[in-house]
Formats: C-alpha cells, structure tokens, sequence
C-alpha cells in the first residue's frame, strides 16, 4: 500500500534500486548527452564509453528532465492513491531539473510540494531518505517536505577533483580559479555552499588533497554520532581506503555507505573524483 505522500527525486540522489524500491521512492532520470547521443542517466550508457569520452575530450554535456517525464510521474502516484507529493531534487544553482519539476506541479492532480535540496549526490540522497521515513510514518506534504530542507541543511559535502577542467567546461566554477589552479599544478579541494560548487583549499599532491579531505571530514563530525557517504567516480580503491580510515577515525560513526555517483556528475567532475558527505545521525 502507497503511503499518503509519495516522495519524487532524480537520478543525482545516487540511491541504489534496492533502497528506492524499499522506500517507495520514484526516480526522474537526467539526461547525459555524449557527442550527439542523450541517455537517461542509470540507462545504457556504460562505464567504459563514459570514460572514454571525458578521456579524449569529447563533448559530455547533461540537460534537464522534460516536465512531462515528471507530470507522468506525479499522475502514477495519484493513482496508486497518494494524496500528495513531495519532490526533492538536485540544486537548482546546478540544472534546471528542479524548474521542470515545478513547471509539472502546477498541473498535478494532487498537491505537489518540490524541494530544492541545493545540493547532489548523497547531500541530496540523504535529504530524500528523511523525507521517506515521514513520508511512511504518515507525516504530511508539509511534514515530508520540512524533513527533507532540514536533512539537506544539516548536510556537508566535501569532495576532490583531479582537475577542475571538468568543472570549467560544465561552467560549474569559475575559468578564473581553473587556470590559476592548472598553473600551479594543484589538486583542488571543493565543497557545497549555498547550492554551488566553490572552491575550498588548494593541495599540492593528489596523496596529500584525500589525507585532507580525511580530515575535513573527522573535523565536521566531531564527537557527534554522525553518518557518512564516501562517494567516488571510477576510484573505487581510493573510496574504500578513504572509508576504511574514516571508520576507525570517527567514533559516532553510525552508518557508512560507499557510493559510485552515475554520468551526470561524471560530466562535471570527471575521473578520480572522490567525495565525503557527512549528516548527523537520526
């Protein structure tokens, strides 16, 4: 039986197919778009061709989900007898995945609240679980969408880059700080502000930048009891030792999970990209 409210995301959250079929939670895929061919992000588009293309340079672009694909969304949860919505999506400094979203609100058949997470990956992900478990305890639109702002707000997000080229060509950061970093042969540290990707520390070894983000991380837990996504593109080696390390370093830790985020983050960060979000336990 459908709970009361539905609860929406995109394919940015980055939840396995498990969790959102346990939970009951509808994905909207973004679009990657490689050269001349658009894929639903979680569709066809391989690991190995992805990584290709960023490797030789080739155009990786993403584009928004069309509202439609969210009105027919919002339409199936009113008929399995939800009495309302609430979608919650990446930031809307990052797509305008969140605009479309609210475009098929106003059309629904039910009341539709969408919630701007201003942030990804599991910063989002995070975001969409809490506004779940109310969602399945009977909570309200309001209720549901309040827990999913409070989750997002309580969230940080760190993460390193190999090159902020990626980044500069997404028009993610600024061509500034890109060529500033490139000339000093720097590994960027960045972090989620306000919605948007800014620039945090610059490192000087790739070695040295992750042991940094290790602490950043340990620093913003503090002795709190406190969750944590390692989140990685094509590093896997790397996020399981970063995950290992922050096990033993953090002693509220109360949940771990590693993560590979899908193509649409690939095409702004590109390979190697290694990422820390961190929430306080519920």
């Amino acid at each position: 039986m459908s709970p009361p409210v539905a609860v929406v995301t995109d394919s940015t959250a980055y939840l396995g197919v498990e969790e959102t079929a346990r939970w009951g939670i509808a994905v909207v895929p973004v679009h990657v778009v490689v050269g001349d061919r658009e894929f639903d992000e979680g569709g066809p588009l391989d690991d190995e061709t992805l990584a290709r293309a960023l490797r030789d340079q080739r155009p990786v672009t993403t584009s928004r989900p069309a509202p439609e694909r969210f009105s027919d969304v919002y339409k199936e949860a009113a008929a399995r007898g939800a009495a309302g919505v609430v979608s919650v999506h990446l930031s809307g400094a990052m797509s305008g995945t969140v605009e479309s979203a609210r475009l098929a609100a106003r059309e629904a058949p039910v009341p539709v609240e969408v919630v701007d997470s201003r942030s990804i990956a599991m910063g989002l992900g995070f975001a969409v679980l809490a506004a779940a478990r109310v969602a399945r305890s009977g909570g309200s639109v309001d209720e549901t969408a309040a827990a999913a702002r409070r989750r997002a707000e309580e969230s940080r997000t760190f993460f390193y880059v190999d090159t902020l080229d990626h980044l500069r060509r997404g028009g993610r950061i600024g061509m500034v700080t890109n060529l500033v970093g490139s000339a000093l042969s720097i590994k960027p540290l960045l972090h989620l502000g306000d919605g948007a990707i800014t620039l945090l520390e610059r490192v000087r070894t790739a070695s040295r930048a992750i042991a940094r983000l290790e602490d950043l991380v340990v620093a913003a837990a503090g002795e709190r009891q406190v969750e944590v996504a390692v989140q990685h593109l094509m590093a896997a080696t790397r996020a399981d030792a970063l995950a290992a390390s922050l096990s033993a370093r953090l002693p509220g830790l109360t949940g771990l999970r590693v993560v590979e985020v899908g193509p649409v983050l690939a095409a702004h960060a590109g390979p190697g990209m290694l990422g820390v979000t961190i929430v306080p336990a519920e």
